[in-house]
């Protein structure tokens, strides 16, 4: 390949294991979790996902663009890309993953596309240090005894809370539960190897996996039958983080809590109004105000964070990427 000319600088390809290679550590992806989120509400352009259901029931596929200013007055911190991802419920039966997505990352200044993105392993690790943002701030404590938590859904996204949910609650018993028996005990049998973890069973079903934990964190697929746990399935004072939309907490659970919060109410509302999330209340707050208020838990009740995944978390976790690939020599540089 001819020399990219120095004005035209290299388009970077990161395949999925250049950008599992590049990942921030853990506690790096939840500062950058925290920013994507205090970012949220401090000026980035966002506009809700643009989407099309392509044939098969159940598929979309979404545009996620996202830009955020950055402090130099030249422009040269700002961030600027798009996310494109598409999900077919449908391909775990051909041993497919459900979602596939690129990231790609623009110069702020030319928007000249600098780098392209697996977003697979970005989706995973971003979803999940957003989860722990919550889990850091909402948790419950627990006096005199180890925290529990549980997780409802073993495939990518259960995976990737597993070494959150260690590193933020150290010595949590954690039970799993997935519709594949043989799944759940496979994520039960890894994460009881990962550090933080104190202990990892399988539950037989999903209401006994999240009926005394402190933490649920519901991570299933999405599919037609939605809001299946009801307000009577969680301890009264249990951090509820819902991945999966409404798939799995019902209208009821958010309505009776003592705090509801969001990731994005504007994409929370348009969601809402395509029947995501029907019977759902407005969020008290988004959870970039309430990190910033400093927002406690309530003196009593449950805790309900529902995030949906926004574009500028993938776009602030890949300009971190591509910061390390540069700094490694990792990837392959495309002709323009």
């Amino acid at each position: 390949m001819p020399p990219v000319p120095e004005d035209r600088p290299a388009l970077r390809y990161l395949d999925a294991a250049d950008v599992t290679a590049c990942m921030p550590p853990l506690p790096e992806r939840l500062r950058l979790a925290e920013r994507t989120l205090v970012g949220l509400v401090a000026g980035a352009q966002l506009p809700p996902k643009i989407g099309v259901h392509p044939r098969p029931p159940g598929s979309f596929a979404h545009a996620m663009p996202a830009y955020l200013a950055g402090r130099d007055p030249d422009g040269c911190g700002d961030l600027l890309g798009v996310k494109w991802i598409a999900g077919v419920p449908g391909n775990a039966a051909a041993g497919l993953p459900a979602l596939h997505a690129v990231v790609v990352v623009n110069d702020p200044g030319t928007g000249a596309p600098v780098a392209i993105l697996d977003g697979g392993p970005i989706t995973a690790e971003r979803t999940a240090a957003v989860s722990g943002t919550a889990v850091a701030r909402w948790a419950p404590p627990t006096p005199g005894r180890g925290p529990r938590g549980a997780i409802v859904g073993a495939g990518v996204q259960g995976r990737a809370h597993v070494p959150v949910l260690g590193h933020l609650l150290p010595g949590v018993r954690l039970a799993i539960h997935d519709r594949d028996a043989r799944r759940a005990a496979a994520l039960a049998a890894d994460a009881a190897e990962v550090p933080g973890i104190g202990a990892a069973v399988v539950a037989a079903d999903a209401r006994s996996a999240v009926a005394d934990a402190d933490v649920v964190v519901t991570c299933v697929s999405f599919g037609p039958v939605r809001q299946v746990m009801t307000d009577g399935w969680f301890a009264p004072d249990a951090l509820v983080v819902a991945v999966d939309y409404a798939t799995s907490v019902a209208a009821d659970v958010a309505r009776r809590a003592g705090l509801f919060l969001v990731d994005e109410e504007e994409q929370f509302r348009a969601s809402r109004g395509a029947g995501l999330f029907d019977g759902y209340p407005d969020p008290a707050t988004v959870l970039g105000s309430a990190i910033l208020a400093g927002t406690g838990r309530p003196e009593a009740g449950r805790v309900v964070v529902t995030h949906l995944g926004v574009g500028l978390a993938d776009l602030v976790f890949a300009d971190a990427i591509v910061a390390a690939a540069r700094a490694r020599g990792i990837g392959t540089l495309l002709a323009r």
